[in-house]
């Protein structure tokens, strides 16, 4: 037989087989008669390099692709990248800072052109990551949210959703960024709460300017614009003030007092100013009570000439600055105190926001939330986890107008053409897929198209249907949609997932998927959020290059437990690769005692009870794994395939089976290769969707030697339940067998006997039980590190040995009598564990709560168990008193 290499070494193969999955097209889907399986990547910035957050999230779709591919299922995996509108503009425009130039100075196509070379340059890093990463998606749909498909998709939505009259342009409160130069929406805004100033400014009555109203306010500068101060109706303190003029400090404005519902009777002085033109709750006041709008802050960030002379022109934190020092100065600065607030951040870039009045293009939400939510009600989405389900309705009960227009270049320039003559002659704006050669109004052939371009986020919520070719009827869309599932973090619930919904439902008349699996984030071992001036964050690609790809796969999958962020270290990449270290020695040393050349399970009456044993775990682990794969349990299966993999086959039978690997006997021999390879091989195919590569590399070595049909582990079904004619009976014989191991095995590390040291054991044992240890002496030799075992039911515990119980058997172990005190020491300590155990339950027993609303079986298992541990603890105490003698 041709030898595994020594030592594993997942650099010497990985790289081939990222590379044959694709070249071979194992993942590539066509529409078939099989049962589809869909997932659309959650798209990358096409700026993007790999992250953690990539890995975890592209490791659970993987992880799904190819349980359904082993299932037998048709799965495609959609894969793309995004482009990302305001951070691959802001990519490009640092480096034009770098030569002292800007956008503006080389002129819209001049800069398009040089984004699209970027892209095409430096792009596509994060695609082959990701192949890297061994994710199955079926890399010639490849799409990109700007190629000529996905414009063609976003121009029909646009259009479609215009004509029935859900987009609009209007004048509204939008949030600016001063740094990215663009409106966002309110989910692109990210709140921190920020230690700050309360500034509290005097207001002269204008009939008793010698009297003042005090007003609170975080943003002294917008006084400047200024046009009211707002009461609560209901409190009674200001009653009397409603409808009184105030005089505006530093600007000498006449505004009056207004009574509004809105106002918080308990921020600041229970007073507070009106800015309409800057703040979003102040646009709500101002339109209920038709207050005057003055721009006092520009798109830049800069005061505008309605600001005054004093402090036109200045950046709005200096203007803070000043406006403060003048108040002070009049004598109009009451105090001021320390205050901590929410302050709304650019989410690109974390500069500051500011609300300010523009011209903008909206989609109305309502109409598109209200079916959102009838499906909801259906239950045509199932969350994972369920909790999920509450904030996604409540933000579809709540939500505004989605502000879907950007000042910026890079992305989907909006549909709307307009004519030269359109304020002269009153000429409509055409919504068209191209641009028309003439005004149908007037006639006109100078026509142009709008300056701004579409949200990011339009495109990408069109994504599980544009990449299928809508607005075609392609037989892709026919095949493929809805969806499947769609993963990821709970961040971007509001911003991709509620709108993709929406879109889909709008547009497709479906919802765009069955599930929505959302995970956590990764954080160090401590629950610190990674982050570069914290000094924690992972490079997956430095974790694959030290321990290998599935060694990083392994350990995100072992701590995604559902509902939870995920703690990872060093020690889990560590641990994940000596895992794999033995699963790769395992099948070594199998391949090198295999002789036979075709796999045939022996029929159950030529199998060994260990045989039995193994098979019969075998099929229950791989009922469990399955279970937990298809509920998106990626920590309990990593944990079942663990567990099984080390301390079942490796520690267990692997050593059972050596007995007829080195045996004279050809027929027990074979039974054991036999027995090996099926566990082995469907071991393989159980652990491939988290551990593709090894999994695949050591099933080419077996099939190197061994005839197996299937080309690899995804084409064995390591899941199916497979009647191997084996008695539940036998199990059972071999888990007592095992209790009188782990009963040696405890004995021998409590006292720390030395694993090299052949120990004597005698063993009390009557009917069925002793004639199974006689029967398999030799396994208890081997697995205990026992040099001979007598049994019987007359057997007594000599002066000075060692005691373990199991089940019905009592087990005896010689000792040297240095060890003796040691052992006495341990007998009171399983005594007290014992007692503890008993204690608790009769706890539980005693509570009329628990008996009589806890089901039947759950109580009769308490009792049951009580009474065991009751019989356990007899004996051990009699044993104690025996080696006090």
């Amino acid at each position: 037989m041709k030898e595994i290499p020594k030592r594993y070494n997942p650099k010497e193969y990985e790289d081939k087989w990222a590379d044959l999955w694709i070249e071979d097209g194992r993942f590539a889907s066509e529409p078939s008669e099989k049962e589809p399986y869909t997932i659309v990547i959650p798209p990358p910035n096409v700026t993007g390099v790999l992250h953690m957050g990539h890995a975890l999230n592209n490791v659970i779709q993987d992880i799904l692709i190819r349980v359904h591919k082993i299932k037998g299922r048709n799965p495609m995996w959609m894969p793309g990248t995004d482009h990302g509108g305001i951070a691959t503009q802001n990519v490009v425009e640092r480096k034009l800072l770098k030569e002292n130039k800007t956008r503006h100075d080389l002129g819209r196509k001049a800069f398009l052109d040089k984004v699209w070379r970027w892209k095409d340059e430096a792009g596509g890093t994060i695609i082959k990551q990701l192949k890297r990463l061994g994710c199955g998606c079926d890399w010639q749909r490849l799409s990109f949210t700007m190629d000529a498909a996905r414009s063609k998709s976003v121009k029909e939505a646009f259009i479609r959703l215009y004509k029935k009259g859900l987009i609009y342009k209007g004048e509204y409160m939008t949030n600016r960024c001063p740094r990215c130069g663009t409106a966002l929406s309110d989910i692109e805004v990210e709140h921190r709460e920020k230690s700050g100033k309360l500034w509290y400014i005097k207001y002269p009555y204008k009939r008793y300017p010698s009297k003042f109203a005090v007003v609170a306010t975080t943003r002294p500068e917008t006084m400047l614009g200024d046009t009211a101060v707002a009461v609560n109706p209901d409190d009674e303190r200001y009653k009397d003030t409603i409808g009184q003029k105030l005089i505006l400090p530093l600007v000498g404005r006449e505004i009056k007092i207004i009574a509004d519902d809105f106002v918080d009777p308990e921020f600041g002085t229970g007073m507070v100013k009106v800015t309409p033109a800057h703040d979003p709750n102040d646009f709500e006041m101002g339109s209920r009570h038709d207050l005057e709008f003055i721009k006092i802050i520009d798109e830049d960030g800069n005061m505008t000439d309605e600001a005054g002379k004093d402090f036109k022109g200045l950046d709005r934190n200096e203007c803070r600055k000043e406006v403060v020092k003048k108040l002070k100065k009049e004598g109009y600065l009451k105090k001021t105190k320390d205050y901590s607030h929410s302050v709304g951040e650019c989410y690109r870039c974390s500069t500051e926001i500011e609300p300010l009045m523009s011209k903008q293009w909206f989609v109305k939400m309502k109409p598109l939330a209200e079916r959102a939510l009838e499906s909801a009600k259906k239950g045509e989405i199932k969350f994972t986890p369920r909790h999920w389900e509450k904030p996604y309705i409540n933000w579809l009960q709540n939500l505004r107008d989605w502000c879907i227009s950007r000042q910026i270049w890079w992305g989907h320039r909006i549909p709307v053409y307009y004519c030269k003559n359109q304020e002269e002659k009153g000429c409509e704006p055409v919504v068209a897929k191209e641009m028309p050669k003439s005004c149908p109004d007037c006639g006109n052939t100078e026509m142009v198209q709008e300056e701004d371009v579409l949200d990011t986020w339009f495109s990408s919520a069109l994504w599980p249907f544009s990449t299928l070719g809508w607005p075609d009827e392609t037989k892709e869309l026919k095949y493929y949609y809805p969806t499947q599932v769609l993963v990821t973090g709970h961040e971007i619930l509001y911003l991709w997932v509620a709108r993709m919904v929406m879109m889909g439902l709008e547009m497709m008349d479906a919802v765009p998927f069955e599930n929505v699996n959302i995970h956590g984030i990764i954080r160090d071992s401590k629950g610190n959020k990674m982050s570069k001036s914290k000094g924690n964050v992972i490079n997956p690609m430095d974790i694959i290059k030290q321990y290998g790809t599935d060694a990083l796969r392994f350990s995100i999958a072992k701590a995604a437990v559902p509902g939870r962020d995920l703690q990872i270290d060093d020690d889990d990449f560590k641990s994940a690769r000596n895992f794999c270290n033995k699963i790769w020695n395992a099948t070594r040393l199998i391949l090198s005692n295999i002789d036979i050349d075709k796999l045939q399970i022996p029929p159950a009456d030529e199998m060994e009870l260990a045989d039995k044993w193994i098979l019969s775990e075998l099929n229950r682990f791989a009922g469990l794994i399955e279970e937990s794969y298809l509920d998106y349990n990626n920590a309990n299966t990593a944990r079942l395939i663990y567990d099984f993999t080390w301390k079942y086959f490796c520690d267990w039978y692997l050593e059972i089976a050596k007995l007829r690997l080195y045996s004279d006997s050809p027929r027990e021999k074979e039974v054991a290769q036999n027995i090996l390879l099926e566990v082995l091989l469907r071991l393989l195919s159980l652990m491939h969707p988290i551990m593709p590569f090894i999994s695949s590399q050591l099933w080419e070595y077996v099939a190197g030697e061994i005839d197996i049909r299937q080309k690899g582990p995804m084409e064995l079904n390591g899941f199916k339940n497979i009647d191997y004619g084996i008695d539940k009976a036998d199990v059972k014989k071999m888990n007592k067998l095992m209790d009188i191991v782990s009963g040696v095995r405890n004995i021998r590390g409590e006292i720390s006997i030395d694993p090299s040291v052949k120990l004597r054991a005698n063993i009390n044992a009557s009917g069925k039980d002793l004639e199974l240890i006689n029967s398999h002496k030799d396994y208890l030799k081997l697995l205990a590190g026992l040099e001979s075992v007598q049994a019987g039911q007359d057997i007594v515990r000599a002066a000075g040995d060692a005691v373990s119980v199991a089940g019905r058997a009592t087990i005896y172990i010689s000792l040297p009598k240095k060890l003796k005190n040691e052992e006495i020491k341990r007998l009171k300590k399983n005594i007290e564990e014992i007692e503890g155990y008993i204690k608790k339950n009769n706890k539980k027993l005693e509570n009329k709560g628990f008996v009589n609303n806890a089901p039947e079986d759950i109580v009769n298992g308490v009792k049951k168990r009580t009474s065991q541990m009751n019989e356990k603890l007899n004996r051990l105490k009699k044993n104690l008193k025996e080696m006090n003698k």
